[in-house]
């Protein structure tokens, strides 16, 4: 009976060990996704639709909120569900633990990460219009309005912002609630992106799930802080010490109350100065600079962001392997 409480206890870091070490190894197959479709585009459609017929201009703002609140929450528990029925399924095969590791790491966007932010390197190797256009692909903010070192800053802010909301953050609620959590993360992640913005269209009823996904990433992006800072020691040209400060400093600067926490680690660690003034299209966001260093990152910073990122990525698998092995003895 003992041990098979510990077993129950312990499976969550293991099957996160091999997820991460599959993600790693594999990432997303682009020859899978073209013929089937991605869990996260079929949440996104999912949240699409239910946003156009839900979310009228014409409604009053406090009926809005309550359509949104109530769509965030009918959104996650279906998410939730979906995932306790999965993590049945999976629990009467006997290879149980491969199978649950393979849907963790399609979750899981460390490689993804890696490879979009690589390409923009590569892009910027030939010109600043295809560096443009390959960022594109993995921020928010106009492109056009973007120099070679405003698409070199764009492209790391979005690598260490991500590694909490696409690494660390959807890892800890696997370890936390098992598949149920994760799901429904990876759901309330997906509805703050699309509809958790301070615009008029979605304020009132993307509220609800940004304020969820601010709660939700809370304990994640000071995790990644940490993380980021302790790679730090192990990447050449980075500091351990001027990370951690700059965290500490400067992650209250930005306008969430979680990006800035792996942002300015970042910063930090690599001596640049990330954030400040940006534009979304015709909104402006007047952010403050976080770190001291340049502002002025050029193409070999994205490729020190990248060794960075791969070491805090190998920590985060140590970290939960260890704990793993500590509870099991």
């Amino acid at each position: 009976m003992l041990e098979t409480a510990v077993a129950i206890t312990v499976k969550p870091f293991w099957t996160l060990a091999l997820a991460l070490l599959i993600d790693a190894a594999i990432g997303d197959p682009p020859w899978l996704w073209r013929r089937i479709p991605h869990p996260a585009a079929i949440i996104g459609s999912a949240i699409g639709w239910a946003e156009r017929r839900l979310n009228r201009a014409t409604r009053p703002e406090s009926d809005r909120k309550l359509r949104g609140l109530v769509t965030t929450l009918a959104f996650l528990a279906l998410a939730a569900l979906i995932g306790w029925i999965l993590e049945g399924l999976l629990t009467g095969s006997g290879f149980a633990l491969v199978l649950e590791a393979v849907v963790v790491a399609v979750l899981i966007a460390q490689r993804s990460l890696f490879d979009h932010v690589r390409a923009v390197a590569s892009a910027l190797d030939i010109s600043v219009e295809a560096g443009r256009i390959a960022v594109a692909h993995i921020v928010g903010r106009d492109p056009d309005a973007l120099d070679e070192h405003g698409v070199a800053r764009a492209s790391l802010e979005s690598l260490f912002e991500n590694f909490s909301d696409g690494v660390a953050a959807p890892a800890f609620w696997y370890v936390v609630f098992g598949l149920p959590g994760l799901l429904a993360y990876k759901t309330l992640n997906t509805l703050d992106s699309m509809i958790g913005h301070k615009t008029e269209r979605y304020k009132a009823f993307g509220m609800a799930a940004a304020k969820l996904d601010d709660v939700a990433n809370w304990i994640p992006a000071r995790l990644s802080a940490l993380l980021i800072s302790a790679a730090a020691a192990f990447t050449p040209g980075c500091s351990a010490r001027r990370a951690l400060h700059t965290a500490l400093r400067d992650a209250k600067k930005h306008a969430s109350p979680n990006a800035g926490w792996p942002e300015a680690a970042a910063a930090g660690a690599l001596n640049l100065a990330l954030a400040g003034p940006r534009s979304y299209g015709k909104d402006l966001v007047d952010d403050h600079w976080m770190g001291d260093g340049r502002a002025r990152a050029d193409t070999p910073d994205i490729r020190r962001g990248l060794y960075l990122f791969s070491i805090a990525c190998l920590l985060h698998l140590v970290m939960w392997a260890v704990i793993g092995f500590l509870m099991a003895g």
